[in-house]
């Protein structure tokens, strides 16, 4: 994606609610068991006599593709169906740089168990069944859509759009071991690579620029939330609201296992507030240290900083 800062957003296009469901499936999300579930939502789907169709990913940036082909046909509700890698696809697929390919699709999710934190910011952690129901129904909300900005491992500017959480630092390295463990460890996988995460990241002081401030500080991690929960069900950002135009910037400041020692209350959206953690609500978060630390976003290995992090306000209608 080239680099459209500053280009307003879209005006608000009425979603269509009607029409078509296509599903995008990523048979491989939810340690391979995603085929089954995606059976099970066009099972009940088929109890409505809801017309819809399926296609199938079949590797890396393709489930992109397919909500973009979907969307060039004229069809306007896309499901996306697996993780949030999947979604952090799908979205990306939907938009052309920051302008929405088409402003009035909405997207319904149906996750991949703990590979999908995205949905729990929604309480759409749901049986097929109950999703159907949802994908079905007339409700929707608009939400914000995070822009990513970095560099790749050339040194080249990239820019990339998330909608779940974006982290720098720790969390990068906790994705990028995650990456390389067998995906039916589950949430496993997740604690393996904080582990090894402690023993990757090195802290660094660097100013981080937010809103208004700019502040020096010891970062080991640097939290953009869009939506709450990452890492198979981590309540990392209890405060982001979906729809407010604010990221929720949470910065690590402690010693590097501090964030693993956090755990516990990190799942219980507890560890708030911290001594070693510095909050803010924000619309933009930037960081550029000196040593190049890594960027992920939707649990994603995305790049490396320098890097910055933006909204696009109320520019993606989700079905709830």
């Amino acid at each position: 994606m080239s680099d459209l800062a500053g280009v307003p957003p879209e005006p608000p296009v009425p979603p269509v609610l009607t029409g078509p469901l296509r599903l995008i499936v990523n048979p491989k999300a939810g340690a391979g068991g995603m085929r089954a579930r995606a059976l099970a939502l066009t099972a009940a789907l088929d109890e409505h006599g809801a017309d819809f169709d399926v296609v199938e990913s079949a590797g890396k940036h393709h489930a992109g593709e397919l909500a973009r082909t979907a969307l060039d046909e004229g069809l306007r509700r896309l499901v996306c169906v697996g993780g949030d890698g999947t979604l952090h696809e799908v979205v990306n697929g939907m938009f052309d740089e920051r302008r929405p390919v088409a402003p009035d699709a909405v997207l319904g999710v149906f996750g991949a168990g703990s590979g999908c934190d995205f949905v729990r910011t929604f309480g759409l952690d749901l049986s097929a069944k109950r999703i159907a129901d949802h994908l079905l129904g007339p409700h929707h909300m608009t939400i914000d859509v995070g822009v990513a900005s970095f560099h790749d491992r050339h040194g080249q500017p990239r820019e990339e759009l998330f909608v779940n959480v974006a982290q720098v630092g720790y969390g990068g390295h906790v994705v990028r071991t995650a990456a390389r463990l067998p995906r039916r460890l589950g949430r496993l996988r997740y604690l393996l690579g904080a582990w090894r995460g402690i023993l990757a990241v090195e802290k660094q002081t660097t100013p981080v620029a937010v809103d208004h401030t700019t502040r020096e500080l010891g970062v080991v991690d640097l939290v953009a939330a869009n939506c709450q929960f990452f890492g198979g069900g981590m309540k990392v950002a209890p405060r982001a609201l979906p729809d407010d135009g604010k990221l929720n910037v949470l910065v690590f400041t402690g010693e590097r296992g501090q964030v693993f020692g956090l755990t516990t209350k990190l799942f219980q959206g507890e560890h708030l507030p911290h001594p070693a953690i510095t909050e803010w609500q924000s619309s933009t978060v930037s960081i550029a240290p000196e040593s190049p630390m890594p960027v992920e976003a939707d649990g994603e290995l995305l790049g490396f900083t320098p890097a910055s992090f933006s909204l696009m306000p109320q520019s993606l209608t989700l079905k709830i």
